[in-house]
């Protein structure tokens, strides 16, 4: 059987080729591939509601115990920040954002349309950074709205009790910036480790490990491990959401507001970085 013969262009009409996709068009399909997913509207409505529910928790019970503390607690305030910024809520959010960070790639590895993808477009770097460019700029509204749906929520409440911490206060608007962040860090985290161990299981195992288990493991009372310690996102983030540190001579070794932005822009930036060079290394 002979090989069907190629379809010419008719005579006198010159072949033009495909102009290849700008990177705003990637951006565009990613954007069409993330809401044809049924789950993502409800992640990304949910989240900001779940952490405003857990400040406004955490504010109601320093409301009801507010006659209880010493004239020093009611005071100085101490806790209006961690009431804006509750651990439980933004934990959530940090497994959350990666979970979903990591769906945008693994999912797409799992159906096998990656390779109809790559195929698509052979720029594979230039797919992976649409992909990172889309969720970042998803996860940081998600961010900014969680944020300022917690911190207004909590001051409301606080603010009954003459407790609240008003927005302009230099602290605040630092942690209001933070919190913010840590959504679209957590889920560029999530996306280049997918990219890098393509498999959705592992990549949620290695994620949720990575962001909220490691800390456990090392501890900021000795210089060495203190440097570790610091340098990861969770801790990075409690030290940016707090005006405390511990005095001089207390044993404890925290980070420096410097070196907490630092690790915010190093951990997406160098795993991202890995991520591309990865995928135009090895088979899809």
């Amino acid at each position: 059987m002979s090989a069907p013969a190629a379809v010419s262009a008719p005579a006198g009409v010159r072949a033009v080729p495909e102009p290849p996709a700008r990177f705003l068009d990637l951006v565009a399909a990613e954007w069409i591939k993330m809401r044809s997913l049924r789950s993502t509207p409800w992640v990304l409505v949910l989240v900001p509601f779940f952490v405003t529910g857990c400040a406004a928790l955490d504010a109601l019970w320093d409301y009801n115990n507010f006659p209880r503390y010493s004239p020093e607690a009611q005071r100085e305030h101490m806790f209006a920040l961690r009431d804006a910024f509750p651990v439980s809520g933004y934990w959530t959010l940090i497994l959350v954002a990666a979970g979903m960070g990591a769906v945008a790639v693994v999912g797409e590895y799992g159906t096998g349309l990656i390779r109809t993808t790559m195929v698509a477009v052979p720029a594979r770097a230039s797919v992976v950074l649409a992909k990172a460019v889309l969720v970042a700029l998803v996860w940081t509204a998600v961010g900014a709205v969680a944020a300022a749906g917690s911190f207004t929520a909590s001051q409301l409440i606080l603010g009954l009790r003459d407790a609240a911490l008003p927005v302009t206060d230099p602290v605040a608007v630092r942690s209001l910036a933070a919190s913010a962040l840590l959504a679209p860090v957590c889920a560029l985290i999530g996306l280049a480790l997918g990219v890098l161990i393509r498999h959705g299981a592992t990549t949620a195992v290695v994620a949720a490990f990575t962001l909220l288990m490691l800390p456990f493991f090392v501890s900021d009372r000795r210089r060495w491990s203190a440097e570790i310690y610091n340098a990861m996102v969770g801790p990075a983030w409690q030290r940016l959401t707090t005006d405390w540190t511990p005095p001089p001579g207390s044993g404890s070794y925290p980070g420096t507001v410097p070196g907490s932005w630092l690790a915010y822009l190093a951990w997406p930036v160098l795993l991202v970085t890995a991520a591309l060079i990865m995928i135009r290394r090895r088979d899809v």
